[in-house]
């Protein structure tokens, strides 16, 4: 019998298409837990009554798991296995998402800081565990074009996570604007604690459910038989390997392309609520609740696109070089971005929706990009390629900080001119993409 050609979801003649399809299940657990966050920033802010930059502070928790537990994480895969790896991922994110509920017992803002932070403790598990298996779950040849197809599934769960927090969260949640609360701070404490507990109930809700599907999805996976991908038995220390990788121009530059790609992605996404207030509220005169729900219409309409990028640039990879694909999309989204600080109309918001389409395959593209040609760094380097994700830490609460001094630039305001941090992002993204192509 002839044994079948490798492809991208075969090795030896063996097929991964069932180990393949439950880590890629893992990839929209992390979209989902990512793009139901998103939207809550602005809903901490009106619930505690803070700045955009306090606001902020759920994305700086949320992203600093991420870094502090990348490289523990690339030596627990190291001794272990990748699967090891994602099971202790999977485990971490079920406890982070299970601790909204003493969170919300509490009723301190703290303590929900402390739930995003354990589980994307967990998340930092998965993405350094899930890519690099990815990657290695086959052929180089055809590894970038793998990780794409198994980063397509991400944008699903997180589009997902965008309706659930829309449907189930913002549409539930206490009507009273930011203005009426900041009164009843003071003229009735009884009345905005009532509220505020009405609001952290409903808010809640998605994190808990997540978290018992995150269980069912670990004990699925722990009774899966899954390939070994050559990731254990290394004797190779960090310190070696992070001394290798630093020799490493195509990949040092990639760790820094990626921080701040993250760091677009994050404050695109997560200001365009911001964005819309600004723009249907302030300037269009609507309630603050209809402004929030158009805002939301435009956002799930940036994840479909993003989502419907991802998979059609991932066709495009088969015609056009990675390098040279990510510049040609960086470069685009810095055009979009001029329109998003230059329109005063709904010109701006979308070209600000049109910014997803040209992201959509960022990551994985980077990503490949960096790990190629590192050998047996490659778990050390996805590793490093995950602590950057501490750009969407990082840079969020300084777009938030050009918000809050409400000052006007030519006509434009603090919202608008706060855009040009993710296009000076994207001119680093665009860089690379240059010398990579």
């Amino acid at each position: 019998m002839t044994k079948k050609p490798d492809g991208i979801l075969r090795k030896d003649g063996v097929s991964l298409l069932v180990p393949f399809a439950m880590i890629t299940c893992c990839f929209a657990m992390w979209g989902f837990a990512n793009d139901v966050t998103n939207p809550m920033v602005k809903s901490y802010s009106t619930i505690f009554q803070m700045s955009v930059v306090e606001g902020s502070l759920v994305q700086v928790a949320f992203y600093l798991g991420y870094f502090v537990m990348a490289f523990p994480a690339a030596m627990f895969i190291q001794r272990y296995s990748f699967k090891a790896g994602v099971l202790m991922g999977l485990g971490l994110y079920a406890v982070g998402a299970l601790a909204f509920i003493p969170a919300r017992a509490t009723g301190i803002y703290y303590s929900f800081l402390l739930a995003y932070f354990v589980m994307t403790c967990g998340l930092s598990f998965l993405e350094t565990s899930c890519n690099p298996y990815i990657y290695c779950m086959g052929s180089e040849e055809t590894a970038t074009q793998r990780l794409n197809f198994a980063q397509s599934f991400n944008p699903i769960g997180a589009v997902t996570g965008t309706i659930v927090a829309w449907l189930f969260v913002q549409n539930q949640l206490d009507p009273t604007d930011s203005p009426t609360r900041a009164k009843l701070v003071i003229s009735d404490p009884a009345q905005f604690e009532a509220i505020k507990n009405h609001d952290l109930s409903i808010l809640i809700q998605p994190y808990v459910y997540i978290g018992i599907v995150v269980i069912l999805l670990l004990l699925a996976i722990r009774l899966t038989r899954m390939p070994k991908a050559s990731d254990g038995g290394s004797s190779k220390s960090l310190g070696t390997a992070i001394k290798e990788l630093a020799k490493v121009k195509n990949y040092r530059e990639g760790v820094i392309a990626q921080f701040f790609y993250i760091g677009a992605q994050v404050t695109c996404w997560t200001f365009i609520m911001h964005y819309g207030h600004e723009l249907f509220c302030v300037q269009g005169g609507l309630t603050e609740k209809a402004a929030s729900a158009l805002s939301f219409r435009y956002y799930i309409a940036a994840l479909v696109l993003f989502t419907l990028g991802r998979f059609i640039c991932t066709w495009f990879l088969k015609f056009i070089s990675p390098g040279r694909l990510l510049a040609i999309l960086a470069v685009a989204a810095m055009a979009c971005l001029v329109g998003v600080v230059l329109f005063n109309d709904i010109k701006g918001m979308y070209c600000l929706v049109a910014v997803s389409g040209c992201m959509s395959l960022m990551f994985p593209t980077i990503y490949g990009i960096a790990l190629t040609g590192l050998g047996e760094n490659v778990k050390f380097g996805g590793a490093g390629l995950i602590m950057s994700i501490l750009g969407g830490s990082v840079l969020p609460p300084i777009q938030a900080a050009i918000m809050d001094t409400h000052a006007t630039v030519a006509g434009l305001s603090a919202v608008h001119v706060s855009f040009v941090v993710p296009f000076i992002c994207f001119i680093v993204v665009a860089s690379y993409g240059f010398r990579t192509r």
